[in-house]
């Protein structure tokens, strides 16, 4: 057998598990590993600017690929700039395996220079951590990280990874490594139980009001395909949740788009007047419930996630399946019944035409409109990145998504940030399609060194600014609900951005006026080797609609124009408005679904 160091075995692991891309910074420690990468040219490194951007491009990687994601630290300052990034993969269940230099074994827990305890700090952060003791165990250790990180409810894995470990000489065929795990006390469930699944369906067959509320397991699991199928069969409609954005296609008939805080106000109301609401793949979070006792509180609930601890974690569930949604969905539709909800349907398109989402219309340089063009102009393909904020929900509104893997975007952590590097990390897995970030000029200064990096790579990656020289998100809270005290949320001291890029070598161009959006776009669109950067100058008064203040109801909603909205109930009346019957509205409402 050949002799190896530690650092070859690793690299050889790695290469087994079909790693193409990691993205890391250097250290002292982790001079074994980075001396055996320059022999591994099919295993291209990424140099980041900052590790935090490391992990984050790690996570964009996976979001928009499926596959597991991996970045690279070293020890102490470098592990500990990988946090932000891991628990971002964890809250949102990431496939992810971060690697982090360790000093020696010898001197680990002596205070040596650069040691932090990367095994204590990651802990409530990942599904799984690994200290190396011996370099023999890397492929065990290896296959099951990556096993681990993908499987059941995908999420991080961290490696440390001494010095001296990966320093050392040993005997390994590359040959041997594992390619099956079998972790007796990991063993997740992904067929769901038969009978559950019958009593699922025959809920669905007599409901007469049921709507679909699908979550980011569903995009995690690929189920698409099955999502529309269900939908179509039964006549159900579907809300998605802003991880869910892309488990069906945003232009079908059938979808109200998000939910929740800043929901469609008629996703809302279908939830709040349903009798029978089917969560698959989504954790009930904060955002979407509000006030979790006046929840879809007349409906029964069935709860379909692969994760068990979900299960009634935040709302009771009288129909629970553990399973993997696309396993589950695949029998649930064979045994659902074709169905017709009309009635209901047309209530809810009777809502959505009272209450529209749409971008302003008044010719200024509002942000949403300006989301809302970017995403007409860009190509079908075009994945969307954000960060944090007004922005991002903005994007979530008016960036309609066809397929899965295609939005991008933090949310159980909800970390500015994000959206540069997990944009560079999405064009690096899809080298052949467009990416575009929308961001904040609070956002875009959280991580803006990751600019070189794009630059380096040349990736032509598209980052408008909505720039409103605040901190548009707190500052709407402080009008709303602190009179008006705006404090320390002024953002009017920033750089020049498109001087900023430019400085980096990248392209800048500033939007003053309406009439110089579209040509600005179209420039940042057709740009093949650089990043370019739009600074679109936004009201600083703009504010995000629909909104149900945080622990409320549907009742307190505030509609698009700012107004309360107004209580409304189900007309079962037959003899009422159809929508069907209206064929301007109709044509209207495909229009706008398209």
């Amino acid at each position: 057998m050949p002799m190896m160091t530690g650092a070859q075995i690793l690299l050889e692991c790695l290469r087994r598990e079909d790693v193409k891309h990691i993205f890391g910074y250097p250290g002292g420690v982790l001079l074994p590993v980075y001396d055996a990468l320059y022999e591994y040219r099919d295993i291209e490194h990424i140099l980041v600017r900052h590790e935090q951007g490391a992990a984050h491009m790690a996570d964009g990687y996976a979001r928009s690929t499926g596959k597991v994601g991996v970045c690279l630290a070293t020890s102490g300052p470098g592990a500990t700039n990988l946090i932000t990034g891991i628990a971002n993969a964890l809250m949102d269940s990431i496939p992810m395996v971060a690697i982090t230099g360790q000093v020696k074994s010898t001197n680990i827990g002596k205070d040596a220079f650069q040691e932090t305890d990367a095994i204590g700090l990651s802990m409530p952060i990942t599904k799984q951590n690994y200290l190396v003791r011996d370099a023999l165990t890397l492929p065990k250790i290896v296959s099951e990280a990556f096993h681990i990180a993908r499987s059941g409810r995908p999420g991080p894995v961290l490696i440390d990874l001494p010095n001296d470990v990966s320093a050392a000489f040993v005997e390994w065929d590359p040959s041997t490594y594992p390619t099956e795990v079998d972790i007796p006390s990991y063993r997740p469930t992904y067929k769901g139980h038969g009978m559950q699944i019958k009593r699922a369906a025959e809920a669905i067959n007599a409901a007469e009001r049921p709507i679909l509320y699908v979550g980011g397991g569903a995009v995690a699991s690929n189920a698409q395909a099955e999502i529309t199928e269900l939908s179509v069969k039964a006549d159900i409609l579907v809300t998605t949740t802003l991880l869910g954005k892309g488990a069906i296609n945003e232009s079908h008939p059938n979808c109200l788009g998000m939910l929740g805080m800043h929901g469609a106000a008629y996703a809302n109301y279908a939830i709040n007047h349903c009798d029978l609401l089917i969560a698959v793949g989504a954790r009930f979070d904060d955002r979407v419930t509000g006030k979790v006792d006046q929840f879809a509180k007349n409906a029964k609930v069935i709860h379909i996630d692969i994760d068990p601890a979900e299960i009634g974690k935040v709302i009771a569930c009288d129909i629970p399946i553990v399973g993997d949604v696309k396993t589950v969905l695949t029998e649930l539709n064979a045994a659902v019944k074709d169905n017709n909800h009309t009635m209901w349907n047309n209530q809810v398109a009777k809502w959505r035409q009272r209450f529209p989402m749409s971008p302003p219309d008044d010719g200024e340089m509002h942000a949403a409109s300006i989301i809302r063009k970017i995403w007409e102009m860009a190509p079908d393909d075009a994945i969307f990145a954000t960060d944090v904020g007004q922005h991002q929900m903005w994007a979530a509104q008016f960036v309609h998504t066809i397929k899965p893997h295609q939005f991008i975007t933090s949310g159980g952590l909800g970390t500015m940030g994000f959206g540069l590097p997990a944009a560079i990390g999405s064009q690096f897995a899809n080298p052949d399609k467009k990416v575009i970030c929308i961001t904040g000029d609070g956002s875009i200064q959280m991580c803006i060194q990751e600019m070189m990096t794009a630059v380096v790579y040349e990736l032509p990656i598209v980052i408008a600014i909505m720039n409103n020289k605040t901190l548009g998100m707190v500052r709407q809270w402080q009008e709303l609900f602190f009179s008006e005290r705006y404090s320390s949320v002024s953002l009017e001291a920033s750089p020049n951005f498109p001087l900023l890029a430019e400085a980096y070598g990248a392209i800048g161009i500033r939007v003053d006026k309406p009439e110089d959006v579209e040509p600005a776009i179209a420039r940042a669109l057709a740009e093949t080797k650089k990043p370019v950067l739009i600074d679109f100058q936004t009201p600083t008064l703009d504010k995000v609609y629909p909104f149900i203040p945080a622990g409320q109801t549907v009742d307190q909603m505030m509609l698009m124009n700012g107004d309360q909205a107004p209580q409304v109930t189900v007309d079962t009346d037959a003899e009422t408005w159809s929508f069907a019957d209206d064929e301007r509205v109709l044509e209207e409402f495909i229009k706008d679904s398209e």
